[in-house]
């Protein structure tokens, strides 16, 4: 298969699926919808998961594990909830197989073995955990309850791409429960700011923290804090949410505590959760035509060196030199891989770790030894220098912190670029169709409006940015007073 990538410019669709698969990230599975993470994928999503982890338990909380199948009374026990997954539900109906008699070799349900039950297979596990929490929570003493679980979730997605939206995801879920609405407030908006601190200093991706309106609320949730980020083609693509659930499912499933003065209250909740959506973002913000571009925070492997050698003799020198390099910068917490594989040539092994977005590349030859010297190439920027071997930690490290930097502040240049304050409905079409990018407008608060332009546009209301100002002025769509300006974009 050819490594050329279809450019961005002519089909970021196609441009994206491509490099998602030639990437050796992931691709479709036999089951629809579905996907496989294929090591280096996964390699990518091992380390947002252990330094999210860390941050999760630097915060207090604790991981557990729920199972996967959810009881149909449980799950329909949170009206709201219930009705805003009902559509996603994969369920399972029978639990056993059995030889079909018209079809050797065939295999169908046995109509005998119908569940008592139907069990729905998580969509999200807010119901199972709920009920769970019943058995856990009888005085103020067993609160807070700090909860999350590493999972996969099913939901049943018509329109599938690979990472954005699959069937099947992996993603965490936290799930907490408090002995005060302000205790729970504070959490829901610890974790956003959690999040935005991930997705920021470790993916390189600048993000806007913000509500959601009511239309666009987690199913259950009285707030939905979110973070919203812009990928390269001037769309949306919100990267996280915490949700404020007040006492709606501790209610649901009667979650009761005996408090201070003795009396039975309901506890207060929140559940908040980031998924392998995540990749997809980290994809469409920083790669280009030539491939990934990963940031050195989330690279499996910050810096290769790559072996150019004509005879055994010289690739015995180079390794050696290869080799007290690897031990300095592992000592310095550097990943750091030695490409000596002898079935490609060096211009493949470039090629290679070009499109998989390995952030530095070290080249070193036979004169290179003898000048005690090494060739250094920076893929974000694609430039090379001659460095001496001489400081070479010193210059890696620096070279690393200069990447993860100018990453996020190209992002962050492209983001504020394409943020545009309009006034008119006419102006805000007329971003959407040529700028594209986040639009600022004034919105009157109705879930009217936001549907008629969502209707008209495809463009809804991202968020409400937590640090907007109140601002007296007119909706861009009904004419009717406003008190703020939304963030409006076309999204994933």
């Amino acid at each position: 298969m050819s490594k050329k990538l279809t450019s961005r410019a002519e089909d970021y669709s196609k441009w994206y699926n491509e490099l998602v698969i030639k990437a050796d990230l992931a691709e479709n599975s036999a089951v629809r919808g579905c996907m496989v993470i294929k090591p280096y994928g996964y390699a990518i999503w091992e380390k947002m998961q252990a330094e999210l982890d860390k941050m999760f338990k630097e915060t207090g909380h604790q991981n557990a594990y729920f199972p996967l199948f959810v009881p149909k009374s449980l799950f329909e026990a949170e009206e709201k909830n219930a009705e805003g997954f009902a559509k996603e539900c994969a369920i399972v109906t029978h639990y056993r197989l059995q030889n079909d008699p018209d079809k050797p070799g065939k295999l169908r349900v046995d109509p005998e073995a119908k569940l008592e039950e139907e069990l729905i297979v998580r969509p999200t596990s807010e119901a199972i955990i709920w009920n769970t929490f019943k058995g856990w929570v009888q005085s103020y003493r067993d609160l807070p309850l700090l909860i999350n679980q590493w999972a996969n979730v099913v939901r049943w997605e018509m329109r599938t791409r690979l990472f954005l939206r699959t069937a099947e995801f992996l993603w965490q879920e936290g799930h907490t429960a408090h002995e005060t609405k302000k205790e729970a407030v504070t959490e829901a908006e610890l974790m956003n700011n959690v999040y935005a601190n991930f997705v920021q200093n470790f993916m390189a991706i600048p993000v806007i923290q913000g509500l959601k309106t009511e239309s666009e609320r987690f199913a259950g949730a009285d707030e939905t804090y979110c973070i919203e980020a812009l990928m390269q083609d001037g769309k949306a693509l919100q990267a996280g949410t915490s949700h404020f659930l007040g006492q709606n499912f501790a209610k649901a499933f009667d979650v009761k505590f005996a408090n201070k003065e003795g009396k039975q209250d309901h506890v207060w909740a929140t559940s908040w959760g980031v998924s392998t959506r995540l990749m997809g973002a980290l994809i469409m913000t920083h790669s280009d035509d030539h491939g990934l571009v990963l940031p050195p925070s989330l690279a499996p492997n910050q810096v290769v060196i790559v072996p150019i050698y004509r005879s055994e003799e010289d690739l015995e020198a180079i390794t050696e030199v290869a080799n007290a390099i690897i031990k300095d910068l592992r000592g310095s917490h550097i990943t750091v891989k030695f490409d000596n594989r002898t079935t490609y040539r060096p211009g493949a092994k470039f090629a290679q770790h070009e499109l998989q977005g390995v952030p530095l590349r070290i080249a070193i030859g036979a004169r290179d030894i003898a000048n005690g010297t090494v060739e250094i190439a920076r893929r974000d920027t694609l430039s090379k220098e001659v460095v001496g071997l001489d400081g070479l930690n010193d210059k890696v490290k620096a070279l690393i912190e200069e990447i993860q930097d100018s990453l996020y502040n190209k992002a962050l240049k492209f983001r504020d670029d394409h943020i545009t304050e309009v006034d008119t409905f006419d102006a805000f079409k007329t971003v959407l169709e040529t700028k594209t990018g986040f639009i600022s407008a004034h919105w009157d608060g109705t879930n009217e409006t936001e549907e008629q332009i969502k209707t008209l546009t495809k463009a809804t209301i991202r968020c409400i940015p937590l640090n907007g100002k109140l601002e007296a002025g007119i909706c861009v769509f009904s004419g009717k007073p406003s008190k703020r300006r939304v963030l409006f974009a076309k999204a994933y």
